[in-house]
């Protein structure tokens, strides 16, 4: 992390190790800057307060490696994220005035974004600031990766059948709630149906129709042109001095005929008058047919359009026409066959609902009976790690239960009773704690103080340790109220917990920083302020220095140097056992 203009902070760099990292200092001297400066990258409150006098803003940026297939990763890419080879880079600035911005990954996101990753990135366990294992559903989740395959297995069967009957219920539900919408959408559409198949529309059949009325109320007009046309092509009997258009074409293809072989071109036009003769008589033939067949019969126009007023009656409420009615009629009929169906898929639905729940129950109780047996072994891990860290009458359980609902088909039967349900199962679980024989257990958050509450959490953590996904730790004044052995022993059990994780500690205990992989020193300069070179990598001899201040506040005190050389050479004995 690059700290700027945050508290007694003006410039510094914090490199912490993949293992344990302790930060230690004079009090005063910014150590908690650290952790706050952590909580912002996490989307902690922004105060206006930290922002260091004189500065505009203070700014805090993190580079954190991630797995590309992790959920903190898969969120920011989905946010506009990019990854940096394998790492993640996140910001947050703080004005003066209060304003909060963030970045990830090159993106300006929301705030509200970090404490989503933060989820998945880091725990933090401090004075005030307590996050992941106080959630009960993070304790549930934390207890069911620590049970293994007991609970995963018949988790998994559990959350496949706990999907299906949602959908089932929702369907069911659709069903039931809209069968009276659905019985009436059923009736209108049998009446539209019977008044189609009673009229028994033929495609294209109103068209034709359109034509044929047409033609029957034009009837006597359509004769006299018609025959008025044959007149003039083929002459009138009635009129025997009549010249029509046969008799015209046929004098002129004689006049030219007889004399064809003198040109060729008016032979050819002999061809064409002869052709125009042939069609004359073909039209008029026509005509004359035509004339003949022509019917003015009321009784049949008046069907026809009683006909057509049918078929405009089915159009006007089906479609744009008889196509459009056809179509609806088809769309209509398999809509009805479906909701006429309903019943018999209500039934079906009822039946693989009440089948789904009392899996969900079997299931549900071997889910309890897991989680009870896991619990239990971790309950008593956890209370001897507690013994070992200046608590030893302190004694942690789970409190594993249900919660009964009234109405049956609410829940699903668990133990002979009717229990309330969810994704993961029946059970709510939460940690709780008797700090001293005698105290009624209460959560972990309300049953210890600040400094004990670090302690139980240190050692939740560690028995946790593989189990809970989160790859950082941060604890801040885990070892309030602890000194001597115990002390020793926190130190102990932090560097046994970044074995499997990256754990950061501010610490006053020499004891606890002697564990660590990496120390480092807050330190403020003459003015009061911690620059870039302020946070210092302690090291060999100055290590050594660092732990006696710590021991006796004397740096050049012979006995604190040897004190601070045996804890060194304890902790790395311990390291080379396998801590």
């Amino acid at each position: 992390m690059r700290i700027r203009s945050l508290g007694v902070i003006d410039d510094a760099v914090v490199e912490l190790s993949p293992g344990f990292t302790a930060v230690t200092g004079e009090t005063g001297a910014g150590k908690t800057m650290v952790v706050t400066s952590l909580g912002l990258l996490l989307g902690g409150r922004a105060d206006p307060a930290l922002v260091r006098i004189g500065a505009k803003a203070a700014v805090v940026e993190g580079r954190i490696t991630v797995d590309h297939r992790s959920p903190a990763a898969v969120r920011a890419e989905e946010a506009g994220a990019e990854l940096d080879d394998g790492t993640l880079l996140i910001s947050r600035t703080v004005s003066a005035e209060g304003r909060s911005r963030a970045h990830v990954g090159g993106r300006s996101v929301p705030v509200g974004l970090l404490g989503e990753l933060a989820d998945d990135l880091v725990a933090v366990h401090g004075q005030t600031d307590q996050q992941g294992l106080l959630r009960p559903a993070r304790q549930r989740q934390a207890l069911d990766r620590y049970a293994g395959d007991a609970v995963s297995v018949p988790l998994a069967k559990y959350t496949g059948a706990y999907r299906r009957l949602r959908t089932v219920v929702a369907e069911l539900t659709e069903l039931t709630t809209r069968a009276r919408e659905r019985a009436q959408e059923a009736d209108l559409l049998r009446f539209g149906l019977d008044e189609v198949a009673a009229v028994a529309p033929l495609p294209g059949e109103d068209a034709e129709l359109a034509a044929e009325a047409s033609r029957l109320g034009h009837a006597e007009a359509l004769a006299s042109a018609a025959s008025a046309a044959h007149a003039a092509l083929a002459g009138d009997p009635e009129d025997p001095e009549g010249i029509d258009a046969a008799t015209l074409v046929a004098g002129a293809h004689r006049a030219v005929e007889a004399v064809r072989s003198h040109d060729p071109a008016l032979a050819a036009l002999s061809d064409r008058i002869a052709e125009i003769g042939i069609l004359l008589a073909d039209v008029a033939g026509e005509l004359a047919g035509y004339s003949s067949g022509l019917d003015a019969d009321p009784l049949r126009l008046s069907a026809v359009e009683e006909r057509r007023a049918a078929l405009t009656h089915l159009v006007r409420k089906y479609g744009e026409d008889i196509a459009g009615v056809l179509a609806w009629a088809e769309d209509g009929a398999a809509r009805l066959g479906a909701l006429e169906g309903d019943d018999e898929r209500i039934a079906e639905l009822t039946a693989e609902r009440d089948a789904l729940r009392a899996e969900l129950g079997g299931l549900a109780q071997s889910l309890t009976d897991a989680r009870t047996e896991a619990a239990h072994r971790f309950a008593d891990a956890v209370t001897a790690e507690l013994a070992e860290l200046a608590m030893p009458h302190a004694r942690v359980t789970f409190a594993i239960r249900q919660s009964e609902v009234a109405e049956a088909e609410a829940g699903i039967e668990v133990g002979g009773r009717a229990v309330a349900y969810g994704p993961h199962g029946a059970d709510d679980v939460e940690l709780y704690l008797a700090p001293h024989p005698g105290a009624q257990p209460r959560p972990i958050a309300k049953g210890a103080s600040g400094g004990e509450l670090s302690r139980v959490m240190l050692a939740v953590e560690v028995v946790f340790a593989g189990s809970d996904p989160v790859p950082t730790y941060l604890f801040d004044e885990v070892d309030a109220g602890v000194g001597g052995k115990a002390a020793v022993e926190v130190g102990r059990r932090l560097a046994r917990l970044a074995q499997s994780a990256q754990v950061v500690v501010v610490t006053h205990l020499p004891q606890v920083a002697a564990f660590a992989d990496r120390h480092l020193v807050v330190e403020k300069t003459h003015d009061g302020s911690v620059t870039r070179s302020g946070v210092q990598v302690m090291e060999g001899e100055d290590r050594v220095r660092e732990l006696s201040r710590m021991l006796a506040g004397q740096e050049d005190s012979q006995l604190a140097r040897a004190h601070a050389e045996e804890l060194l050479a304890a902790a790395r004995g311990t390291s080379d056992t396998g801590r």
